[in-house]
């Protein structure tokens, strides 16, 4: 009897307290969302409210809280979580230069996110990687191709990241008009790019005119387009640890740009901050400077373990803590999780919505649109399947998963690799033969050699993989953790490239899979057509086999340019942008930023030239007509670039407006731009403001930034 009346009690009391958590303010969607963040900061004590600020966000019980993992990832597809779309890695979207085609990615991917989060959190489970939070983009600014995380960015120019970046998180966050479909992250807030081996002690030294221009130009504009969050970096700016220095997260974050969403440290940063940069005594100092600077969220467990030895200390008060929690309480609101199921628009994404057939359409344009197309001698591409009955296929990444799907990846279960996708694009009465060809280190070993001669074609697919670039301890293989010696391909591919040609003179197709430039002049030579594939992710053979056999025209352009060498590029712990990117560098390369050929040809010609400007509040207005001069239907990428007055430090040249567009074999397509006058801005050092410098501007646009098809002069600061 004793134990039926305990058990009696114990339900009363739980039904007790679900019945007055429902009733609760914070509970009731209909109240405005300060009004249910104030009222839950109330009900919360103040060990609960600690015990919320570490990505693993505890269980409230009393409350109905359950547990949070706030840990998710998406660069490019819903990430370590099973089966997911994997879309081609980020420097491969970003060679689309198509912002249209990355938003429909980045909406699969938040439709992916919310169905996996229904289904697991359905089963009562609370797993790391399957939250609603997503630290996603990387913006940080791919200054210096050694860098092995560079693949993960939208590559070297800011207002092709910005533009990029701004896509990404507009899909990846919705737009529906109460709830965030998912939270989006700016990463790594700053002056972020390497070295990798010592990303947890650097300290970036860099003026405000480099800082402003370059270095925090994408994250203002996502910020200014509503990311949800941003992260601190591991590393210093001018002496002050990214994750508690006020200049960045107060003075200018906060205050300057009005950001109202969280800032989550980059995971295990403020360990950093005490036992390597040693700028601070211990975790408690810490957790204080973290909390008054403004971080919202700990990627560790310093705040959870000594923001209550804080304010013991009186180091911190109770207010301050409930500011910081109010931040990522204000992400959850947004998110739905403390309203019904029913009231959110995104609870019926099931099992349906996830690498489902479209998706991987999507991912198979994606892939298309990102291959680079670097050489054609005597226009070899596209092949003929007549011509060609007799296809080789050779190469160390031919086959290879690790090839596809770059780093921070899903798990595919539709996962095309070159070989599969050549063989898939062919009928039965072709014949596709394969040999592996070479390994990574072997210079005189090979396979394949002899049959190749037997076939009429060859397509060997080489160059590296994620684990010989990449983040510091995933690119295990890396020489430099996780960095690049040099600019060269495996020297056992580059051997590989020699022999085949030495013994071979029929044509020879080479496709190289890397997430950064690479010396293309090592295996030039050898190749008769050579096509940069990136990691493509999943879709990636298919993508491959449209361009090899024309089903579609290569379009992809290089977000990077592809230096002739290292000794052209600053030391790399330098961070000032002199003679970095093809803003500041104007010396010999071996392909241009923005560079890529096409099976057709273009012209331009002025539609509209811009005009005159006099202050920073008007807009260059201007269209281009292009006409597809050639005999295949295809896209081009239409570049705009702007050259400045001969003032000091000013850029080589600028992007400042681009559009992919198809034009059919034989017509043309208008094409408009407006580019504020605000662009052409630049930081003028001793007002510590921006400044439109008067002079003649130079506006051009082409197929990449060394292509002047059209030329225009623009006077700015004088009479229209």
């Amino acid at each position: 009897m004793n134990k039926h009346i305990f058990f009696t009690i114990c339900c009363c009391i739980s039904m007790t307290v679900q019945a007055q958590n429902n009733s609760s303010l914070f509970r009731n969607a209909n109240q405005p969302m300060e009004a249910r963040v104030n009222d839950l900061l109330k009900q919360l004590t103040l060990p609960e409210k600690i015990s919320l600020l570490g990505y693993r966000s505890q269980e409230v019980q009393r409350l109905g809280i359950p547990a949070y993992n706030w840990w998710n990832e998406a660069l490019h597809g819903v990430a370590r979580a099973g089966v997911a779309t994997v879309f081609p890695q980020a420097i491969g979207m970003a060679a689309t230069f198509n912002d249209d085609l990355l938003h429909q990615a980045a909406t699969v991917i938040s439709t992916e996110a919310r169905a996996k989060y229904n289904l697991s959190t359905g089963k009562g489970n609370r797993l790391q990687y399957m939250g609603l939070t997503f630290w996603s983009p990387n913006i940080n600014i791919f200054r210096d191709p050694r860098w092995g995380r560079g693949q993960e960015t939208y590559g070297e120019d800011p207002f092709l990241t910005a533009r990029m970046g701004t896509a990404f998180i507009k899909g990846l966050q919705g737009n529906d008009s109460r709830y965030l479909k998912t939270s989006a992250c700016a990463k790594h807030y700053a002056v972020h790019s390497g070295p990798e081996k010592g990303r947890h002690t650097f300290n970036a030294v860099v003026d405000e005119k480099d800082l402003r221009e370059t270095y925090l130009y994408a994250f203002k504009a996502l910020v200014d387009a509503g990311v949800e969050s941003v992260m601190c970096g591991y590393n210093r700016v001018n002496d002050q640890p990214c994750c508690t220095g006020n200049i960045l997260l107060q003075d200018i974050l906060r205050k300057e740009w009005k950001f109202k969403g969280h800032v989550v440290t980059d995971c295990g940063a403020l360990d950093d901050i005490f036992m390597r940069h040693k700028v601070m005594p211990s975790g408690v100092e810490v957790a204080a400077a973290a909390i008054k600077a403004g971080v919202n969220l700990d990627c560790s467990n310093i705040l959870q373990r000594d923001v209550m030895k804080a304010i013991e200390q009186k180091l911190l008060t109770e207010k301050e803590v409930d500011s910081a929690l109010a931040g990522i309480l204000r992400t959850q609101f947004k998110l739905g999780f403390y309203d019904a199921a029913a009231a959110n628009p995104f609870a019926a994404y099931g099992a349906d919505s996830v690498a489902n057939a479209g998706h991987a359409a999507l991912a198979r344009t994606m892939a298309q649109q990102s291959m680079v197309l670097l050489k054609n001698d005597q226009q070899l591409l596209p092949i003929s399947k007549e011509k060609y009955p007799q296809i080789m296929v050779l190469g160390t990444n031919s086959a290879s998963m690790d090839a596809l799907l770059g780093n921070y990846h899903g798990v595919s279960s539709r996962a095309v690799s070159f070989l599969e996708g050549i063989t898939n694009a062919v009928d039965a009465g072709t014949r596709v033969e394969y040999d592996l060809g070479s390994d990574y280190t072997d210079t005189v070993h090979f396979g394949g050699i002899w049959a190749a001669g037997n076939a009429d074609i060859t397509v060997a697919v080489i160059g590296l993989t994620p684990v010989y670039e990449g983040e510091e301890g995933d690119a295990f293989l890396a020489a430099q953790g996780g960095d690049k010696p040099d600019m060269s391909l495996p020297a056992a591919h580059i051997a590989f490239m020699k022999a085949l040609r030495k013994s071979n003179k029929k044509p020879i197709i080479a496709v190289v899979t890397a997430g950064s430039a690479v010396d293309i002049s090592a295996i030039e030579p050898y190749a008769d057509a050579i096509i940069l594939a990136w990691y493509p992710g999943e879709q990636g053979g298919n993508a491959l086999a449209d361009i090899l056999f024309g089903r579609v025209s290569p379009a992809g352009r290089l977000p990077v340019t592809f230096y002739q060498s290292f000794a052209d590029v600053p030391a790399y712990d330098n961070y000032a942008m002199k003679g970095r990117t093809y803003r500041y560098f104007n010396g010999k390369v071996q392909y241009p930023f923005g560079y890529g050929l096409s099976y057709t040809s273009f012209a331009y010609e002025w539609q509209k030239m811009p005009a005159n400007i006099r202050t920073a509040k008007d807009s260059i207005q201007l269209s281009i007509k292009v006409k597809n001069t050639g005999t295949r239907d295809g896209d081009e990428v239409v570049q705009v670039y702007v050259e400045y007055p001969p003032v000091d430090r000013m850029p080589v040249k600028e992007l400042k407006a681009y559009k992919r567009v198809f034009v059919k074999a034989g017509s043309e397509e208008t094409v408009q731009f407006s580019i504020p006058a605000a662009e052409l801005q630049k930081w003028d050092l001793a007002t510590r403001s921006w400044k439109l410098y008067p002079g003649n501007y130079t506006i051009f646009a082409g197929g990449h930034s060394a292509d002047k098809k059209i030329v225009a002069s623009v006077k700015a600061g004088g009479r229209k």
